[in-house]
């Protein structure tokens, strides 16, 4: 598995046998990054996922679900005032191409969420085909684009069972911590129920282990269980836990744009490249 030095060069920690053959998934490829435990890198890898896949040439989508609004933040986007925004979409069945704004990076697109998402998962209680609503506003827009990324919040109400009915992949980022596979088996549970009974084609395709730092025999120990657990799924970058990573939202950028060269840049443009190679061309099978 493939992680990142102090020097930036890319390192591998699990010198694993031969190549597994990888399952591919064809464009447009619609992500839920989801994780139900807060705080383990959920939307620093949409966000930086999403500006390295912007910078490989892919027109990318960053669907911001979560009523805190950091991934719209993260991008540099003002989400007080929006005119249109995911609450609007989701309650009010707006167009979702209203609400779409360009990022700074090229190919880099956002939905962002404004406060009122926060209110969704009452307002939707009563609400017909409540779990839908997502899905629909993204099937209109969903060839504009090779990959969309959608933010869920770190908890299963209606946005997040809406995120994952919308999507046809899962996204799991899991923190090389204690407690990493905490709330996991639950998300997998829950992504079970919602393949059976909203979405059926919905996979867990991808595993990205985050915040990992090379001084811990835990953080290896921890990616040698997840990949144990799930094998090929596990991209074979980890990602370091840095300072630069977590200054980068304050000022509104990914980390490819705060500091190109820093050892979190390097690292998610690796999963980037991993997770495209999964990705099979349009027109093709």
């Amino acid at each position: 598995m493939e992680s990142v030095n102090n020097h930036g060069e890319a390192t591998n920690p699990d010198e694993g046998g031969g190549e597994p053959e990888m399952a591919m998934y064809p464009l447009p490829r619609i992500m839920a990054v989801a994780n139900q435990k807060g705080g383990v890198g959920k939307t620093t890898t949409t966000v930086n996922l999403g500006a390295c896949l912007a910078e490989l040439g892919f027109r990318t989508l960053i669907i911001d679900l979560d009523p805190q609004g950091n991934a719209s933040t993260g991008l540099g986007i003002d989400n007080r005032g929006l005119e249109t925004s995911m609450y609007h979409v989701i309650m009010h069945e707006a167009p979702l191409e209203n609400c779409i704004e360009p990022a700074a990076v090229k190919n880099l697109f956002v939905a962002p969420a404004s406060l009122d998402l926060a209110g969704t998962e009452i307002e939707l209680v009563p609400a017909f085909s409540r779990e839908n609503r997502l899905k629909r506003a993204i099937e209109a827009i969903q060839d504009d684009y090779d990959y969309v990324l959608i933010d869920c919040p770190p908890s299963l109400g209606l946005l997040t069972v809406n995120g994952l009915t919308a999507a046809t992949e899962v996204l799991v980022p899991i923190q090389c911590e204690y407690y990493a596979l905490e709330g996991l088996g639950q998300l997998l549970r829950n992504v079970d129920l919602v393949r059976r009974n909203l979405n059926p084609s919905l996979v867990v395709s991808t595993i990205v282990c985050v915040m990992y730092d090379a001084r811990t025999k835990l953080a290896d120990q921890v990616v040698k269980e997840v990949r144990e657990h799930f094998g090929d799924k596990v991209m074979r970058t980890v990602v370091p836990r840095t300072v630069r990573l977590s200054e980068a939202p304050s000022f509104g950028q990914p980390i490819i744009t705060f500091d190109s060269s820093s050892r979190g840049a390097v690292a998610y443009r690796m999963v980037a490249k991993e997770v495209s190679a999964h990705g099979t061309p349009r027109g093709t099978r």
